[in-house]
C-alpha cells in the first residue's frame, strides 16, 4: 500500500502547491487522480517519485509511506529501486538513442542481463510497434509511439507501482483507446498498481477502481470509480453534462462555484 498522509508541498520555500493531500494506492489496483490544469496532480506524482527536489520543491508536512516505510525523503533512484516509477507528462526521451537503447535505459538499476532481455521481449509483446521501430531514432517517433516507449521504458524497471501522468494528452482517440487497453493488461498481467493522472475524467473513471478529485492543491472528493461516474457534480464539472444529459459550457458550470466548494 502506498499512502499519502496529509502532505503539504512548497516550491522555492515560498509557493504552497499541495495543501494537505491524502490518498491511497492499494496493491494491484488502478486509482484515478482527476482535476484541471494547475490542480496539483503532477506535483503529487513528483512528491511520490522524489522528483520534487529536482525542481526545488519539498514535502514540508505530512508523510508518504510505502508499506509503512516513509519514502518522501528518498532520492528518485531509491524510489525506483523500491518499485515506484513515474511516466512523465510530455513523454521525455533520449532523442539521440534508438528505441531499444532507450528501453534499456529503464533497466539501469538492474544487473540481471538475462532477465532484462526477457523483459525487453515482454515489452515488445505489449507494444509490437516498438519491435518494428527498435533501431529507429527516438527523436523521430510520433506522439503515440513516444507514449508506448515511455511506458515500455518504465516497465523495464519491473515496477510494482506505475505513476502515469496524462497518457492520453495529444493523442488520437484510436491511439488513446489502444494505450488504455494496454494499461489494463499491464495492471492485470503484471500485477502493477497504477496511479493514473488524467484530465479526461470519463476515460479515467471507466478504468479505475477508485478515484480522487483534486482542485487548488486539495482533494475535494473521492470514492469508488463507479460512484464518481454517477455523481451529478462530476458529470457537470468534469463530463460537461447537466442532470438531464444536456451539455453545458464551462462558463455556465463555473457559476455554481463548484457547488459551494464541493458542499464544504
Amino acid at each position: 500500500m502506498l499512502k499519502l498522509n496529509n502532505i503539504e508541498v512548497i516550491y522555492l520555500d515560498v509557493i504552497l502547491v499541495l495543501k494537505g493531500v491524502s490518498l491511497e494506492l492499494p496493491d494491484g489496483k488502478i486509482v484515478g487522480l482527476l482535476g484541471g490544469n494547475g490542480a496539483g496532480k503532477t506535483t503529487t506524482l513528483k512528491a511520490i517519485s522524489g522528483l520534487l527536489y529536482v525542481e526545488e520543491g519539498e514535502v514540508t508536512d505530512g508523510s508518504i509511506e510505502l508499506d509503512g516505510r516513509r519514502i518522501d525523503r528518498l532520492n528518485p533512484e531509491e524510489v525506483v529501486r523500491l518499485g515506484i516509477v513515474q511516466v512523465m507528462e510530455g513523454r521525455p526521451l533520449f532523442e539521440h538513442l534508438s528505441v531499444e537503447e532507450d528501453l534499456k535505459v529503464g533497466a539501469f538499476i538492474r544487473s540481471d542481463r538475462k532477465a532484462v532481455s526477457k523483459d525487453l521481449e515482454m515489452v515488445y509483446s505489449y507494444f509490437p510497434k516498438l519491435r518494428q521501430l527498435r533501431q529507429a531514432t527516438t527523436g523521430y517517433l510520433s506522439g503515440g509511439e513516444r507514449q508506448m516507449l515511455v511506458m515500455g521504458r518504465a516497465l523495464m524497471a519491473r515496477p510494482r507501482m506505475m505513476l502515469l501522468d496524462e497518457p492520453s494528452l495529444g493523442l488520437s482517440p484510436l491511439m488513446v483507446k489502444e494505450i488504455f487497453e494496454i494499461v489494463k493488461i499491464i495492471n492485470h498481467q503484471e500485477k502493477t498498481s497504477i496511479l493514473l493522472v488524467e484530465q479526461n475524467a470519463k476515460l479515467a473513471l471507466e478504468m479505475a477502481d477508485y478515484g480522487y478529485v483534486m482542485e487548488n492543491g486539495r482533494i475535494v472528493m473521492d470514492g469508488p470509480a463507479e460512484k464518481l461516474r454517477d455523481n451529478e457534480d462530476i458529470k457537470e464539472f468534469y463530463l460537461g453534462l447537466s442532470k438531464v444529459g444536456q451539455r453545458r459550457s464551462y462558463r455556465e458550470v463555473k457559476h455554481y462555484k463548484r457547488r459551494k466548494r464541493w458542499l464544504a
